[in-house]
């Protein structure tokens, strides 16, 4: 998630539009979590769920469509940018640095950030009113990553990836051609077979510990880890066309409107929601390939549509892109400041999520540029 505009000679450094993504992904991501926080499904520090079905529909929508692309996006533009790194720096540089700029905020993190955030709810939001040392005395999950899941699975990955690249020589004597929107398509059902096929063993929800990974999703972090290497490699990003934007624009479109179904299979059959989520039921199925249709579907559009007219930059955009990794990494300790904040509100927390949103998007850009200021850092997020 750091700055992805430099690249080697030879490769197009017009990619301004991926850092504009980043920012529209890191938004995204602090949104989700605060819409966990205060309805759709899913765990979170501090909760205060709205029970209204009128705001919990569409709470689940944007959550759920979230989930269906946007880590999965990360994945691929990191490592989009991981082949040209590794040729540049040589295996040694490029390990030291990924375990500088990866493994250092993952341990700040689990073992400091994490446990000052949950001392935050068990102090205001609980009533233990102890000091911290006396909540550290008796804190028994230390190895916490939370939300720097993302950044644990990338090493894994990236390690991955240095052991095949030393161990096995790669050549691409020919490049591959850019899928079409029917290959696409067809990798999305595919991809959809295989979460349900992995969900039937690990649900949705379910959470491999203490590294925080949902392995019912990684079917797609991985296959699309592996799609960002080949896309470099065969400058598929460059390749991509307007009119497969456009198409998979609508698709996602389309995807969106089938939604409402679920909720309408579900009352008409009276069956638990967790059906959705994983074993061996069709309605697993069903969700698992809409899942991979709109999030591979909205994930090409967004590459079209932004490379055409996304690709500019600005100073702001530059700062705001710069420090996507730190809000990323300090977002939690907005999001549950400001809940906690308003925690006593008497309204609905569909209210609270409104005037909360702004705020908790606009503080973790804020704390992200502030963290960037110490001396220091910059070398390492």
């Amino acid at each position: 998630m750091q700055s992805t505009t430099a690249l080697p000679s030879g490769q197009s450094n017009k990619l301004f539009y991926i850092d504009n993504i980043k920012i529209l992904l890191t938004v995204l991501v602090v949104l989700h979590h605060l819409f966990i926080a205060y309805g759709a499904s899913g765990g979170w520090y501090y909760m205060q769920k709205t029970t209204h079905i009128g705001a919990l529909v569409p709470m689940t929508m944007f959550v759920s469509t979230n989930q269906s692309f946007f880590m999965g996006f990360f994945f691929l533009l990191s490592a989009y940018f991981t082949g040209p790194s590794y040729d540049r720096k040589g295996a040694g540089q490029f390990i030291a640095d990924r375990l500088l700029r990866l493994g250092i905020p993952l341990l700040f993190y689990s073992f400091i950030l994490s446990p000052f955030i949950s001392y935050l709810v068990y102090y205001f939001a609980k009533g233990h009113h102890i000091t911290y040392l006396q909540y550290l005395s008796g804190y028994d999950t230390w190895i916490d990553p939370g939300v720097m899941w993302f950044v644990a699975a990338l090493l894994i990955f990236t390690l991955i990836y240095v052991a095949v690249r030393s161990l096995v020589k790669i050549t691409f004597k020919k490049s591959l051609q850019i899928p079409g929107i029917g290959a696409i398509l067809l990798f999305a059902v595919v991809l959809g077979i295989i979460s349900f096929l992995a969900r039937i063993m690990f649900p949705g929800g379910w959470v491999l510990k203490p590294l925080g990974f949902q392995l019912g999703h990684f079917p797609q972090y991985i296959a699309l880890f592996i799609v960002g290497l080949l896309a470099y490699q065969n400058q598929w990003f460059d390749g991509l066309s307007e009119r497969t934007g456009k198409h998979l624009k609508w698709s996602a479109w389309l995807c969106l409107l089938f939604f409402p179904v679920f909720f309408i299979i579900r009352v008409k059959l009276n069956m638990p929601v967790a059906w959705y989520s994983g074993g061996f039921h069709w309605q697993s199925l069903l969700y698992a390939v809409w899942e991979q249709w709109i999030g591979l579907s909205i994930l090409t559009a967004l590459l079209s549509s932004g490379k055409r007219s996304w690709n500019t930059s600005s100073p702001l955009f530059g700062k705001l892109s710069r420090c996507s990794f730190a809000v990323y990494l300090f977002h939690p300790l907005v999001i549950v400041a400001l809940t906690l904040a308003v925690r006593n509100w008497a309204v609905d927390p569909t209210i609270k999520l409104l005037l909360v949103a702004p705020l908790a998007v606009l503080g973790s850009f804020l704390l992200g540029t502030f963290i960037l200021l110490i001396p220091g850092v910059k070398r390492i997020i």
